[in-house]
């Protein structure tokens, strides 16, 4: 079986052990849940993960970032692993940078920054559906 996995990415770190701690106890360890610190992290993770036969489902990405915004990033993704849900978590992104995700990145959904817990397991869950 191969393994699978859920990535999240904000350059803030307690935003990161926020996201891997709800996740991981909503999934219990039917996912690796990864954490990346930059979008140039990110990717490395991605790439490391796909070379090890683990499949990414779903990336949680900050919008504004050091170095490459959100948009960018998951555009990027896109361009490479198509097959990856990609949801925005954000409390600043521009509405234009959005729309540029929608339509170039295939960006699943948007959580606005603070989250709700039940919000965001909901967009994992609905996200989880369409990966299988």
């Amino acid at each position: 079986m191969t393994e699978k996995a859920i990535l999240c990415i904000d350059d803030e770190r307690i935003i990161l052990d926020s996201l891997k701690s709800q996740i991981s106890r909503e999934f219990e360890g039917d996912f690796t849940i990864e954490v990346a610190e930059s979008a140039d992290e990110g990717m490395e993770v991605i790439e490391e993960m796909v070379e090890d036969g683990v499949r990414v489902l779903i990336i949680v990405s900050d919008w504004l970032m050091p170095g490459m915004k959100g948009d960018e990033f998951l555009i990027g993704v896109h361009q490479r692993f198509p097959e990856i849900v990609k949801v925005m978590l954000t409390g600043q992104a521009d509405e234009k940078a959005l729309e540029r995700a929608f339509k170039e990145a295939n960006l699943y959904k948007v959580i606005k920054k603070p989250w709700e817990k039940d919000e965001l397991i909901g967009v994992i869950k609905s996200g989880l559906e369409i990966t299988s």
